[in-house]
């Protein structure tokens, strides 16, 4: 316990769902978290699970479609906490749908809340992670990018295999500064997710049939502790590399 003590975590997208299961992971390990989203009410329900099982948490209002708004965030964020040490980029607002369908401003929404916000959040990130000596970041991709058939999935795809490469070169390019790049592709029962399977159990049976270890994951005990594994002390020497936390579903070749 208390792996990551002193240690402070900025984490989008955390009102609910995968990042609300990492924002408590790393909470439950000492890490005090900035919990960042659109919608005050579901931060401060974050925040308070979180300072409920003792730990620290304070909630930050924002759009990651906002870019120009995003290194001011960060600002305020060290500000608040004096410190940043792990950056997750979880947020993401786009489209599915089969391509002809897909509006162009919908594509462009991926990859504004996607890439786009991850990358405006890295660069203004990455003085404070330097800083550290030992910064960590972990950006939020999918399996949808391998699949042999990503019908539907193609715009979301995209927009997060941008992110993977992206993620890559900043690995190799800020490795001497003391900062690992990672990439997860999870699937978690996200309260998305949680009613695609309720509206749709037919399908939902065969999508979890597919899935070697026999159950979706859980955002926190399942994603979240990944993640807290990921930005500590024993995995220090793995940067670049993207993790399929998915039960064995997908191949990353």
């Amino acid at each position: 316990m208390n792996t990551l003590a002193g240690r402070v975590a900025l984490v989008t997208g955390a009102g609910q769902g995968v990042g609300q299961g990492i924002a408590l992971a790393l909470a439950g390990e000492g890490a005090s978290v900035a919990v960042l989203g659109r919608t005050r009410g579901k931060l401060d329900e974050t925040c308070r699970l979180v300072r409920e099982r003792g730990g620290s948490a304070e909630p930050f209002e924002c759009d990651v479609a906002d870019t120009t708004a995003i290194p001011g965030v960060v600002d305020e964020v060290v500000s608040r906490f004096g410190r940043l040490d792990i950056l997750v980029n979880n947020a993401y607002s786009g489209a599915f749908g089969p391509l002809l369908k897909m509006s162009d401003e919908d594509f462009a929404r991926g990859f504004e809340t996607g890439p786009f916000a991850a990358f405006a959040f890295m660069k203004a990130a990455h003085p404070h992670l330097k800083a550290t000596g030992d910064g960590s970041i972990v950006n939020l991709v999918t399996s949808a990018m391998v699949r042999w058939d990503p019908t539907t999935y193609g715009a979301y795809a995209a927009a997060k295999q941008a992110l993977r490469s992206l993620s890559r070169t900043a690995a190799v390019e800020w490795a001497r500064d003391g900062i690992r790049v990672n990439a997860i592709a999870p699937h978690a029962l996200s309260p998305g997710l949680k009613w695609w399977t309720e509206h749709n159990p037919e399908e939902a049976a065969e999508f979890v049939a597919t899935i070697p270890m026999g159950r979706i994951g859980e955002c926190e005990e399942d994603i979240g502790r990944a993640v807290v594994a990921l930005v500590g002390s024993d995995l220090r020497y793995l940067t670049g590399a993207t993790v399929p936390l998915d039960g064995g579903q997908a191949f990353f070749g």
